[in-house]
């Protein structure tokens, strides 16, 4: 809340009403003029109510003790608030029919016809509401404005990373995509051969098929995700990837505990891709070795362990590649953990949490 505004009138009010050349006010009237004036701080967020309360009490203020125009000052700030936050109609039909008791105050309940300088404050204080109107009315079509502003250069630079991520998606299948294909076209073409002419097929060309069919498989969903298109795959297509990691020469055992449920699809997604990862890794650095996944299910979260027994030692100091950090960085942005290093028996070990609300 916003108090500066608040304490500023009520010491201009409180001096006002104590250097008036009248006899000192009840302390009643102290009380409404402090009061009207602390709820300016509560107009951001009750607009109305504070315009009406600031109304009644300077209006009963007035009433009482015949201020000068001053005492108006907490409906002005609080008729200025209503204009910018609240209904606006309301406010200046709030404002009308206080001004209309003040005219009426002084012409039908009080004894005597009003002086000319009565009049004179009447209509300088018809001024100030008037102003206030107007510089309220100025200030929201200027936030309305630079609202406006803000949600189009946010909209372009929508629109900007739009074309950008279908400019790359363009470039990767003009370029990926042909020579992908060329390798899985050319594997098959051997493997048939081999088989045709009644020859063993290596298994080294068998991986190379199954892994260019998956390297395409991925290449569309990663093309699908630049497009906007939602990606697939997530820990429901584990057992493939597992059975593809298998066909590459490495065994992988995959435990799983806790109570299994849907996931998140950000969740699912990073979860099956440290997985993947991981497999990757061992394959390629870990040597001759077996990697265990480790899928644990909790309240509030998930637990994926890779762990694989190679050549990786507790004193190496691990160098991440492109693939940990990409996956570090989509972890973090999840509000989750990852942690890659080796473990104490020997081998190396992935290790990630990903909460799940």
């Amino acid at each position: 809340m916003d108090f500066g505004p608040g304490l500023a009138v009520v010491v201009l009010l409180v001096a006002n009403t104590v250097l008036a050349p009248h006899d000192a006010p009840p302390l009643f009237v102290y009380v409404l003029l402090i009061a009207a004036s602390m709820s300016l701080a509560l107009r951001r967020f009750f607009p109305v109510a504070v315009l009406i309360f600031t109304e009644v009490s300077t209006f009963t203020v007035y009433v009482i003790d015949r201020p000068d125009v001053a005492v108006a000052l907490p409906v002005l700030c609080a008729l200025y608030a209503m204009i910018r936050l609240g209904p606006r109609m309301v406010g200046i039909a709030s404002a009308v029919v206080y001004l209309a008791g003040l005219i009426a105050v002084n012409v039908v309940v009080i004894p005597g016809h009003p002086s000319r300088e009565d009049l004179q404050a009447r209509f300088l204080l018809l001024g100030w509401f008037v102003a206030a109107v107007v510089l309220a009315e100025a200030a929201r079509l200027r936030e309305r404005r630079a609202a406006e502003l803000a949600r189009s250069h946010e909209e372009t630079l929508r629109r900007r990373a739009g074309e950008e991520r279908l400019r790359i998606a363009r470039d990767l299948h003009d370029s990926l995509t042909h020579s992908i294909s060329v390798i899985k076209v050319q594997a098959g073409v051997a493997i048939h051969l081999a088989r045709k002419r009644g020859e063993e097929v290596p298994d080294s060309l068998v991986a190379i098929q199954d892994a260019s069919r998956d390297a395409m498989r991925e290449l569309r969903e990663t093309l699908e995700a630049l497009r906007g298109e939602p990606e697939t795959s997530g820990l429901d297509r584990l057992d493939d990837l597992v059975e593809r990691a298998r066909s590459t020469g490495l065994p992988v055992e995959v435990h799983v505990s806790g109570h299994k449920r849907r996931l998140p699809q950000d969740i699912d997604r990073a979860a099956y891709r440290i997985v993947q990862e991981a497999l990757t890794n061992v394959t390629r650095h870990a040597g001759a070795a077996t990697a265990a996944v480790h899928l644990t299910y909790g309240r509030t979260g998930l637990i994926v362990r890779v762990d694989d027994d190679g050549q990786a030692t507790p004193d190496l100091t691990p160098i991440p590649g492109v693939g940990l950090i990409g996956m570090r960085e989509r972890i973090t942005a999840l509000g989750g953990t990852l942690s890659a290093c080796p473990r104490p028996t020997g081998g190396f070990r992935v290790h990630a949490e990903l909460p799940v609300a």
